[in-house]
């Protein structure tokens, strides 16, 4: 008998999926208004099929959200070894990532943006994605830390601040209609915000290093 309820909630995941897929090229498309008509027609469904699965466009929006921050956390630490490599050149490979998903799909963030807006009001009513990468990244820092005996104290404080501003700072860029900052620029600009924040981080507590220095040294100099 279980297979069956596995079955159908492979099924049903598989069917919401598929209506993400469709939102975001709806949304890559048409702009960042899109009708729950358009994506359904998008998918090769039906209104009605798609508020099977999702109990209003908020819910819809939550799960595109969840998308973007999967993907963002994937093209930041994805078949990157930043053990081998400095922190100067693994925050930027982090920010050029985020920054690459930004630029393939402006008119999601967009939307994600207008419904951390109207998610003022009701903290329920969209994924905040600023929040959920800010967790991972407080997770992987807790965890290196703790292995050189640092302390751990006001990681997630400094990840949600860093998480933060990338968030404003994206919205700003978003902004420009004339895209007068471009991805290059835009990418050097939060390397820069980011890394100082986090030398302060350090420097709080006590810890100075040479950002140009390959991690595993720097961790090994740590671990003394």
């Amino acid at each position: 008998m279980p297979e069956p309820r596995r079955s159908a909630s492979a099924r049903q995941t598989r069917a919401r999926e598929e209506f993400v897929d469709a939102a975001i090229r709806v949304i890559d498309a048409d702009g960042p208004n899109p009708s729950m008509n358009a994506i359904a027609h998008e998918a090769g469904s039906t209104k009605p099929r798609l508020y099977r699965q999702f109990s209003d466009k908020s819910d819809l929006l939550a799960a595109l959200g969840q998308r973007m921050s999967d993907e963002v956390y994937e093209r930041a630490v994805s078949d990157f070894n930043f053990l081998l490599d400095a922190p100067s050149s693994s925050l930027r490979h982090a920010i050029r990532g985020y920054s690459d998903v930004v630029a393939r799909h402006p008119n999601v963030f967009r939307v994600l943006a207008r419904s951390r807006s109207a998610a003022e009001d009701d903290p329920s009513a969209a994924f905040d994605i600023g929040r959920d990468v800010a967790r991972r990244f407080a997770a992987v820092a807790t965890s290196v830390m703790k292995s050189v005996g640092l302390e751990t104290d006001g990681v997630e404080f400094t990840s949600r601040a860093a998480v933060g501003a990338i968030v404003a700072t994206t919205d700003l860029w978003l902004e420009e209609e004339d895209g007068a900052t471009d991805i290059d620029r835009f990418s050097d600009q939060l390397t820069d915000l980011i890394g100082g924040l986090l030398q302060a981080f350090l420097r709080r507590n006590g810890v100075e290093i040479d950002p140009e220095k390959p991690a595993f040294m720097l961790l090994a100099e740590l671990k003394k």
